[in-house]
């Protein structure tokens, strides 16, 4: 589906729920039985929490980097291959049920891991990975960085869905990204359990806002943590550090809940999108439209997905572009630029699957 007008309404679900530490296997089930569970109800899309498979790593935030080592080695044991096994799994489930699936998951490529959010559409075909821009605080000691090439929304089967993770909310330029891509469904993704009551107010207040501003639904999802993982996370003096910071809601564009928000404890939360709404309300306040101002104020965005060497090959008059110049065997290693795997069958003409169509490879100009 291309056009948010094109159906009426979409069931959705946003998932608080309770990771299996360091446990990758056993998370991912975890995912695929609620997404069985929302399909029984009727969900046609679902959003789950941020870096959920194998969890977040709330050690990080409560723990010394010296103490730190042998849970950063677990993670990157028990981290995600995008593709593989894992999103074969999680893909097979949402096809299954037909279902459009945001589930953020660490990340392993080669010596890194990223806070990685991957869309899949209902058919189960992976069509964006997206990688945080900037970790946050203590996650710069545990994820590498994203690139611009993940600012922007994809088409689905329920609409147009752009996605960003935590304090990426708090930067307007990512989140204006995504309005002038002209997103209809939001998907925001927190850890939960984390910093208690004021972390979960200003989840409210930032995703209500977003909602407002960029005249999209918003569907955010946080993890929870039960009391025995919080004291096997954390010393007995930093316990409180891990507790609370939960705002699971769905939000229409006008700014409301659209449900009575999980703040404690695993659940699934269910809202119909009236996607007339997006309408209604960009009929008063288009941000990238009727209300913008390009002639005084513009963004400009460079969406390039970024590698660190491009190799120059003899019999060839363009660069190739990889994370390595070739596997054991002396012959191409065959790994795709991860736009090509998140893009594939979703290449727009006129661009190199990165760039909104018409927008010069490398960058866009986004219109304020």
């Amino acid at each position: 589906m291309t056009d948010s007008t094109e159906a009426s309404t979409v069931k959705a679900a946003a998932v608080q729920l309770t990771p299996v530490l360091e446990d990758r296997q056993a998370t991912t089930e975890k995912v695929c039985d609620k997404i069985r569970e929302a399909g029984t109800e009727g969900a046609e899309i679902a959003v789950f929490p941020e870096t959920f498979i194998p969890n977040y790593p709330y050690f990080a935030f409560v723990k010394p980097p010296a103490a730190t080592g042998s849970a950063h080695l677990t993670l990157y044991e028990q981290a995600v291959e995008v593709p593989g096994p894992v999103t074969e799994q999680v893909g097979t489930a949402a096809r299954e049920w037909g279902m459009v699936v945001v589930l953020g998951v660490n990340e392993r490529a080669h010596g890194t891991i990223y806070n990685t959010q991957v869309i899949f559409d209902a058919t189960g075909e992976i069509l964006m990975t997206r990688r945080k821009i900037t970790p946050t605080f203590h996650e710069r000691m545990i994820w590498g960085q994203g690139d611009g090439s993940g600012l922007r929304a994809v088409d689905t089967e329920v609409g147009r869905v752009g996605a960003l993770a935590c304090w990426e909310h708090y930067n307007p330029l990512a989140r204006y990204a995504l309005m002038a891509d002209h997103e209809a469904i939001h998907c925001s993704q927190f850890p939960g359990s984390m910093v208690g009551s004021t972390f979960t107010d200003q989840m409210e207040v930032t995703i209500r806002h977003h909602a407002l501003e960029s005249g999209c639904f918003v569907i955010n999802s946080t993890g929870w943590l039960r009391e025995e993982q919080i004291e096997e996370i954390a010393p007995n003096n930093l316990q409180k550090a891990l507790t609370e910071g939960c705002m699971t809601a769905i939000i229409s564009p006008e700014g409301k809940h659209l449900a009575e928000p999980i703040t404690e404890g695993e659940g699934i939360l269910y809202a119909d999108l009236d996607l007339q709404l997006i309408e209604k309300r960009k009929r008063m306040m288009d941000s990238v439209g009727h209300y913008a101002r390009p002639e005084l104020l513009s963004l400009r965005i460079d969406n390039t997905d970024h590698k660190p060497a491009v190799y120059k090959h003899a019999d060839r008059d363009d660069d190739l572009v990889a994370d390595a110049p070739s596997g054991p065997d002396g012959e191409s290693n065959g790994v795709s630029s991860p736009s090509r795997v998140r893009d594939s069958g979703n290449i727009r003409d006129g661009d190199d699957g990165n760039s909104p169509a018409g927008a010069p490879d490398g960058g866009r100009d986004a219109l304020l």
